[in-house]
């Protein structure tokens, strides 16, 4: 399905493939020869989606830019099913394998892996040739790669990046308060939009 948000329309070049049950909604950009196959989600919230040539995107992965995150995934880039990848950048020839996330701000440089259910934290850049393995998280620039287990020094780096403030523009409030009303509002307001959404193709 592909649908106009906020009156602007995905850009699909003809040589591309988008399943019947794949959903491109809004500014969405897909190149030359890129394949979107079925029950992808890619969702444009204000910034751009943009994908380049020769791309796989397969069943089930979720892609969203954000009214603060654009998307750009550059060209020769495989994206397995269940990933989910959000307001970042993917450089050539990288790839991203089933049910790992790439979360905002952060970067994957050039034949790049994160092999399943990897981790890439906000604004944490992976290095051109590097590997998350199995299960392991990135976190940082430059990016420390440690195995799940080891939460406290993951933590240690990613608490100084605030997630909050980074990703939805509210401070990590004093301990013993919720973000979550502020964040849950200002999400609803946002994704009420869709309501307005125009099936296009």
């Amino acid at each position: 399905m592909i649908l106009a948000h906020n009156s602007i329309v995905p850009v699909i070049q003809k040589s591309a493939f988008v399943a019947q049950d794949a959903t491109v909604c809004g500014n969405v950009n897909i190149g030359e020869n890129t394949v979107i196959m079925s029950g992808a989600r890619l969702i444009a919230e204000g910034f751009e989606i943009r994908i380049g040539s020769n791309c796989v995107v397969l069943e089930n992965a979720v892609l969203r830019s954000t009214d603060r995150h654009p998307l750009s995934i550059g060209n020769n880039v495989l994206i397995g099913p269940h990933a989910h990848v959000v307001g970042c950048t993917v450089e050539d020839d990288v790839f991203i394998a089933t049910g790992a996330s790439i979360f905002h701000g952060a970067k994957l440089c050039r034949r790049s892996e994160v092999r399943i259910n990897g981790v890439v934290h906000i604004k944490s850049v992976l290095k051109e040739d590097e590997t998350i393995p199995i299960g392991w998280v990135g976190v940082g620039d430059p990016i420390s790669i440690l195995p799940p287990e080891k939460h406290d020094e993951i933590w240690a780096q990613q608490r100084p990046l605030n997630f909050p403030l980074f990703v939805y523009g509210i401070d990590r409030p004093a301990e013993g308060v919720s973000s979550m009303p502020q964040i849950t509002r200002m999400m609803i307001r946002m994704l009420k939009s869709h309501r307005d959404d125009v099936v296009v193709g």
